[in-house]
């Protein structure tokens, strides 16, 4: 039987961790003097690896800022709320299960969290073991670079053509294009459908029950 591989982005995509994220920005800023970012602009770097979306958050800062301003939001996201992940989306939880019990599917991640940060969320909802595939920014470039794509496609055996990124953002949706796989931009995520469909999204979804509905069908026209 023929595998097919579903890669996930997490944060905006499984995960609602706008808050999360915002309250760490403004924390590490405040702790450097600086005025904090509004949550839509911190809405539009989510995706990104944490020191890209700190230069494009302060970009008059130099190294040494955006170096402190990176173990400001560690700090801040890993520690005080390490006990209080970010919640899942709806439908989230139960659509996964339910891709995962599927012998002709495959699920993987590509994000922009650490491996720290994947790890404590995955482990606190339970859903550590049906991942297959998990890329974090530790070990890639920053999406929209396709080395995410490429290596979950590399350590399932699964060819491009039967890949699909789902993603909340541009971001996403560039890398699949670089990677050459298909890709589906959810809307309930943090760029708005028009971003999505201008960054290349082969498809767009309002829910997971839509979502899980178009993974039933054929993935080459996704």
């Amino acid at each position: 039987m023929r595998r097919r591989l579903a890669v996930f982005d997490v944060d905006g995509t499984l995960s609602d961790s706008q808050h999360h994220i915002h309250a760490a920005m403004t924390q590490s800023f405040a702790a450097q003097g600086l005025a904090a970012p509004n949550l839509e602009a911190v809405r539009q770097i989510v995706g990104l690896s944490l020191p890209l979306a700190l230069v494009r958050l302060a970009p008059q800062a130099d190294a040494r800022l955006i170096d402190a301003l990176v173990q400001g939001y560690k700090q801040s996201y890993y520690v005080a709320r390490s006990d209080k992940p970010a919640p899942l989306f709806p439908g989230a939880a139960e659509v996964l299960a339910r891709l995962a019990a599927r012998s002709d599917i495959v699920l993987g991640i590509a994000t922009g969290k650490s491996r720290r940060g994947l790890d404590a969320l995955l482990t606190h909802f339970g859903l550590t073991a049906i991942f297959v595939t998990k890329q974090v920014a530790d070990d890639h470039p920053s999406k929209p670079n396709p080395a995410m794509l490429l290596a979950a496609l590399a350590e399932t055996g699964v060819a491009a053509a039967d890949a699909v990124m789902i993603g909340d953002t541009s971001f996403d949706m560039e890398m699949a294009g670089a990677a050459g796989v298909g890709s589906i931009g959810v809307t309930w995520g943090y760029h708005a459908p028009e971003a999505l469909t201008a960054a290349g999204a082969g498809r767009l979804v309002a829910d997971f029950a839509a979502l899980e509905a178009v993974l039933n069908t054929p993935w080459g026209s996704a």
